[in-house]
């Protein structure tokens, strides 16, 4: 297919409910919205980049400059006949993995469309439905935190996933553990850790915990791994995996157990499919991490989750946990066997609603 146009929407929505890292606290979501026109159809992909540099330096700035400017240009014009062939055009970027999974998950959406295929179908999925969780971010007090977890599980959630940061850790997950003694239950620290901190952290295996995930710095893979030597709980890798090669790196030196699959952090859904390919080979299980999506990159989640060795629920949330009106449609919702049914329509399988897209939008750039 010829690529004849690209259009980009910034948009904004308000969060249902503040959501607090060890970053920091937001009341909203920025994404960017990716639309590549061919033959009169779009493909759509979702830009994940934060307003700021806390969790990637790929800011909703930088992803636009790289996008306006460099991947846009490359791709514009260019025959495409599989989503494979998007990202070898983008080899002299370096970096930019968000801005770059984009792009090319709009193009595996638009050439689904085309065919007739769900992306699910497209990338080797095998279920249809997938295990999912709730993550719970950190509140001003350990009472309003326990209120939210009654609340996910009352609504059917099976696993969830507590923020922690030095000071908000420990004390947290043992009063979550000991109200729901068989809750699936793992932490997620975003970096907030050094390996001065591994007895605190050893202290989390008392509380069988699936796994901790990221709990040193953003890009290192050699302290974790003398971390991992000090628990009995697996440590997960997020952060540090930006590629296939970053994941090979990690598993060589047995830096982690588990590795979170971000498709906007490892740069799309071919490079998400080699790590899961590569974990499947070296008997390392994966999940699908989530960062708070429109149902644009929440249908692209389910249907990376939908393939063989995503055997740890994601972080794929039902829509109505993060927005009060998504911009695209169906809205997902929970089993009631903390299951999301995997989209089956062709491409991703959701239809983006103007009138919401152009109440959230900030700003809307065409190109081509």
């Amino acid at each position: 297919m010829l690529i004849e146009r690209i259009h980009l929407h910034h948009i904004q929505l308000p969060y249902v409910h503040p959501f607090e890292t060890s970053f920091g606290r937001e009341q909203h979501r920025e994404a960017i919205l990716v639309a590549v026109e061919s033959d009169g159809l779009l493909g759509w992909g979702e830009c994940v980049a934060g307003s700021g540099p806390w969790y990637s330096y790929e800011t909703m700035g930088t992803a636009w400059h790289v996008l306006v400017d460099y991947l846009a240009p490359a791709l514009l014009g260019q025959e495409i006949g599989q989503p494979e062939q998007v990202a070898p055009r983008f080899s002299r970027v370096r970096g930019h993995a968000m801005a770059r999974a984009s792009l090319e998950n709009a193009v595996w959406d638009l050439l689904g469309r085309a065919q007739g295929l769900s992306l699910a179908t497209m990338l080797g999925g095998v279920r249809r439905a997938v295990a999912v969780g709730v993550s719970v971010g950190i509140e001003p007090t350990l009472e309003e935190l326990l209120a939210q977890v009654e609340g996910y599980v009352a609504a059917g959630y099976a696993r969830v996933k507590l923020k922690i940061k030095p000071g908000w850790d420990v004390q947290v997950v043992r009063a979550v553990r000991e109200r729901w003694p068989d809750l699936a239950l793992q932490v997620d620290a975003n970096s907030a850790y050094t390996l001065a901190d591994a007895a605190r952290l050893a202290e989390l295996d008392a509380f069988d915990l699936l796994l901790i995930e990221q709990p040193l710095h953003h890009e290192d893979m050699v302290d974790h791994a003398v971390l991992q030597m000090q628990l009995k709980t697996p440590i997960c890798l997020d952060e540090s995996i930006h590629s296939p090669e970053h994941a090979r790196w990690a598993l060589d030196i047995d830096a982690c157990r588990i590795i979170n699959i971000k498709v906007g952090r490892v740069g799309g859904f071919s490079a998400a499919r080699q790590i899961h390919d590569l974990c499947a080979a070296r008997g390392v299980p994966v999940w699908c991490g989530g960062m708070l999506e429109t149902n644009v990159g929440r249908a692209g989640n389910l249907a990376l989750a939908a393939l063989p060795n995503f055997t740890l629920p994601g972080d794929i949330s039902a829509s109505a946990r993060y927005f009060h009106h998504d911009i695209a449609a169906p809205d997902f919702t929970l089993n009631a066997d903390s299951t999301i049914s995997v989209p089956a329509g062709p491409g991703t399988g959701v239809e983006i609603l103007p009138e919401r897209l152009a109440a959230a939008r900030l700003r809307y750039l065409a190109l081509g």
